[in-house]
């Protein structure tokens, strides 16, 4: 029988070092956390914070092609077209080929999901002041600011 080697170990104190110190893990659990509250604020509206930000990437003049849209959602395409298939199905949005590339897809939002995101807005402002007035004073654009540095 071999005798394996002893396998390799992180101490204890690593872990709370990670615990305390990792952006990663922090941003991750603020997210969490965030997107379960605006899930509950959505729900009335039938929506969840996810569908509420890629309804809320189609309200533009012109419709949006799927690469474009994982962009602003920092989204995979994969990821991004299955999250739009129900949406789709509740009619909230529209999948039309590219005129200019027959093997891109456009997506537009139908009245319905008009309707539904100008349901959600109002929802959106209360709960992102209540989220805003939980944060230190001034402290918000510095917050939003390095964010968007680590995006």
């Amino acid at each position: 029988m071999l005798k394996q080697a002893p396998a390799p170990c992180v101490s204890f104190d690593t872990t709370h070092e990670v615990r305390d110190a990792c952006l990663c893990l922090h941003v991750q659990r603020a997210a969490r956390r965030l997107a379960r509250r605006f899930d509950d604020a959505f729900r009335p509206v039938g929506l969840t914070s996810g569908q509420f930000s890629l309804l809320m990437g189609l309200n533009r003049p012109e419709p949006a092609s799927i690469g474009s849209l994982a962009g602003l959602l920092a989204m995979d395409r994969t990821t991004l077209t299955a999250a739009v298939k129900p949406l789709e199905r509740r009619g909230l949005l529209e999948v039309h080929i590219d005129p200019k590339d027959r093997r891109s897809r456009l997506l537009t939002l139908t009245p319905d999901g008009m309707a539904v995101l100008a349901e959600a807005e109002p929802i959106w402002r209360r709960t992102h002041a209540a989220v805003e007035s939980q944060l230190p004073a001034g402290e918000v654009p510095r917050l939003r600011a390095g964010l968007a540095a680590l995006a």
